[in-house]
């Protein structure tokens, strides 16, 4: 058993990869009671005869390799160490079932609490990066990409929202309900999550808008931009690449908003005019992080990068400022800000400084402005395409950009992914 990512290396295993989820959860609101039994259909990396999975403030009561009642296992504080029945070779499938209980909270971070968090009349979940175990026993690293199946059973009148696309909730009995979710396209485990709230659910274009009924008028003007917003995105970036798009607002305030697999949450009080930036950052993410994710925490500027400049993208195309004045307006703001930061490679506690944002930002108007408009457009299609549902790395993108455009762009790339100071933008092209 060996961890996994470099900048979280006690979360995973890379000994055995998880290929599906099923998890059927049991959630009492009122005391914040949380029953489960997750199955995870695994095949093996390597040789082995244990397994470690990432389970956080819950307690297993049992577990089973291939049905097998006599599997021995030991909890910690972190892991869940499974002895597996026999020696599994490499390649080869093999399920395990863990059934759990107790009352789910966020786990405290370098990043702040996150996970599993109960609200004033509901509750939410927010993992990135490594918020997944206070819910479900998994394989946490962001390379482990699986379909999931998941089931909540919860008191009426609670709605559900999750990753996957919907079935039709049904009756359980004793004032309860189960909402079932299929998520076919493989996703990881920082982006499975589960709201529950007393909402309401209403068609917004291609999207759907879950939100409790006294934020009704607020959430709808909120987010009346998203079909646009998409329709753009769309003819930017390539066809939408989720099953589902759901926008989830809750009754309480929160941090900051977050993307998950086909769906966004929002807080109460990201309904005002200065968080509408924060609408196109988190869809794009559907593009960028969900769909083409990364294989390493590192390359986080993939993902927030893109995102970044998605919010620059659907600025101009809704008649606000241009991408250019937006890009030359930040890179004076970094121009101030200490020149310590590798975009490439920023650590672990500088991942999600809004340093990595910007000039992720920046190296892609960078790149825009050198190889012109309608080639930048075909190598960010061809980006979405190719790597549509898939892992990439920083040398992944300098790869595409060297096939789509016909040339290296090595020392322009270097300067801004590779060295610390920043460099300087190239001339507008007229």
């Amino acid at each position: 058993m060996s961890g996994g990512d470099d900048y979280t290396p006690q979360s995973g295993d890379t000994s055995f990869d998880v290929t599906s989820y099923e998890l059927e959860l049991s959630y009492r609101v009122r005391t914040n009671r949380l029953e489960g039994r997750a199955v995870l259909d695994c095949v093996a990396v390597v040789a082995t005869r244990s397994v470690a999975l990432d389970l956080i403030g819950l307690r297993v009561g049992r577990v089973r390799v291939d049905g097998d009642a006599r599997t021995r296992f030991e909890q910690g504080a972190r892991k869940v160490r499974v002895a597996l029945p026999r020696l599994v070779a490499a390649g080869e499938a093999f399920s395990i079932e863990v059934t759990y209980t107790g009352s789910p909270r966020p786990r405290a971070s370098r990043w702040g609490t996150i996970g599993f968090e109960e609200l004033d009349d509901g509750a939410l979940v927010a993992s990135q990066p490594i918020g997944a175990p206070t819910w479900f026993p998994c394989n946490d690293r962001p390379d482990d990409r699986a379909t999931y199946r998941i089931s909540v059973t919860t008191d009426d009148p609670y709605t559900v929202a999750a990753t996957g696309v919907a079935s039709a909730p049904e009756r359980a009995g004793g004032g309860r309900s189960t909402w079932a979710f299929t998520c076919d396209v493989p996703m990881a485990t920082y982006l499975a999550a589960v709201h529950i709230g007393r909402y309401q659910r209403t068609a917004l274009g291609r999207a759907t808008l879950v939100r409790p009924p006294a934020l009704a008028a607020r959430a709808h003007d909120a987010f009346a931009s998203v079909p646009s917003i998409l329709a753009c995105f769309e003819d930017f970036f390539g066809p939408y690449p989720q099953e589902e798009c759901t926008i989830v607002v809750t009754s309480d305030d929160l941090e900051i908003p977050l993307e998950a697999q086909g769906l966004v949450v929002f807080g109460a009080n990201h309904l005002d005019a200065p968080s509408a930036r924060l609408v196109p950052h988190e869809l794009a993410h559907q593009w960028f992080g969900n769909s083409v994710g990364v294989a390493n925490w590192r390359d986080i500027w993939l993902n927030e990068g893109f995102a970044c400049y998605a919010e620059w993208i659907w600025s101009e195309a809704s008649g606000g400022p241009s991408a250019d004045e937006l890009a030359r307006r930040h890179h004076a703001h970094l121009a101030g800000l200490p020149q310590d930061l590798v975009l490439a490679d920023p650590g672990p506690d500088l991942m999600f400084d809004d340093r990595v944002y910007k000039r992720g930002a920046l190296t892609l108007h960078a790149l825009r402005l050198t190889v012109g408009d309608a080639a930048f457009r075909a190598l960010i299609r061809a980006w979405t395409r190719t790597h549509r549902h898939g892992l990439v790395e920083t040398a992944d993108f300098v790869a595409r950009v060297e096939e789509e455009t016909g040339s290296s762009q090595a020392p322009l790339l270097t300067a801004w992914l590779e060295q610390p100071a920043l460099p300087l933008l190239p001339a507008p092209r007229r």
